[in-house]
């Protein structure tokens, strides 16, 4: 009966509520690129993340959601590009957001400014045919139907060697999506703003204090993390966020080699949710790759977490 209930409820959640259109991640900090365009080359490196999230376990049809992305500083472009492409699912729901950056960097003494815009295409599937618990509902479509709009997004960045800051907006344009169904179904993409900081502090030359903190709102919602690493001999962290009303979060990870790290969250749902959900898994894959320049005698900056 509770897992009915809790899919009925997931059901809801998927195809009612627009606030939550934009997936959940718990390692933000190693997920800038996919809220924020202007981050685009910022870590003068050629670096590439995957991250998988399984949310709310025990749900029927609960969250999952992929995410690969990859950017790289463009030298004649005076700035960096990136490219993101993101799956998610939740219930008779899926979405598919791949979406091109570009960002245009400046030098504000040992700080570097960027401003930035993406778009791309952003695709959402209804099954109607899945119905959990024999939920049905006459505004769910009968079939499977799908459709696909353009999407716009832009923010600004400011980070150097020791801290980041950055402010963006995705669906800009708030495009409608409409399905070819009987019942003329359609969804709008809402505005999401997002706010993002962190700060690193050597406590000695082992340790690295690195606190940071993940805003996301839109019409009707406020969600903020607040996140606390410690970076060990440059390999290890571990650490934890909170999620207000929301969760409790755990995470761990190491630099496996000095290019590839392996980040890992395990999210203790604090909600009302807490009664059908055992938890969400989150695994983070990093890869960065230094260019290096001829012409320059200067090194370059250790991109390893922030």
């Amino acid at each position: 009966m509770k897992k009915s209930i809790a899919a009925f409820a997931l059901v809801l959640m998927a195809f009612v509520s627009v606030a939550q259109q934009d997936p959940q991640f718990s390692q933000n900090m190693f997920n800038k690129l996919y809220p924020n365009p202007a981050f685009a080359g910022s870590n003068g490196a050629i670096c590439a993340t995957a991250i998988y999230r399984n949310q709310w376990l025990d749900f029927e049809g609960a969250p999952q959601t992929g995410l690969i992305s990859i950017d790289a500083p463009v030298e004649f472009l005076h700035g960096g590009l990136g490219l993101t492409v993101m799956l998610d699912e939740i219930g008779f729901e899926n979405t598919l957001n791949a979406k091109l950056a570009y960002a245009l960097r400046f030098d504000i003494g040992n700080s570097k400014l960027a401003i930035g815009a993406d778009g791309g295409y952003y695709q959402k599937s209804i099954d109607g045919n899945w119905e959990p618990g024999q939920v049905g509902d006459p505004t769910i479509p009968a079939g499977s139907v799908s459709n696909g709009v353009f999407d716009l997004g832009a923010g600004i960045y400011l980070n150097s060697d020791k801290f980041y800051l950055g402010a963006s907006a995705l669906h800009l344009n708030e495009a409608e999506i409409e399905f070819d169904d009987q019942n003329k179904t359609s969804t709008n993409l809402v505005r999401h703003m997002y706010g993002m900081a962190g700060y690193s502090f050597p406590l000695t030359t082992q340790l690295t204090l690195t606190p940071s903190t993940h805003i996301k709102l839109d019409e009707t919602s406020t969600q903020v993390d607040l996140n606390m690493n410690l970076l060990i001999n440059d390999r290890f962290w571990v650490g934890g966020s909170y999620r207000l009303e929301d969760a409790i979060i755990a995470m761990a990870g190491l630099h496996l080699t000095e290019k590839l790290k392996l980040g890992y969250s395990y999210d203790i749902t604090t909600s009302d949710l807490k009664t059908y959900s055992s938890g969400t898994h989150e695994v983070m894959l990093g890869y960065c790759l230094n260019i290096v320049k001829t012409r320059s005698t200067f090194m370059n900056r250790n991109v390893r977490f922030l």
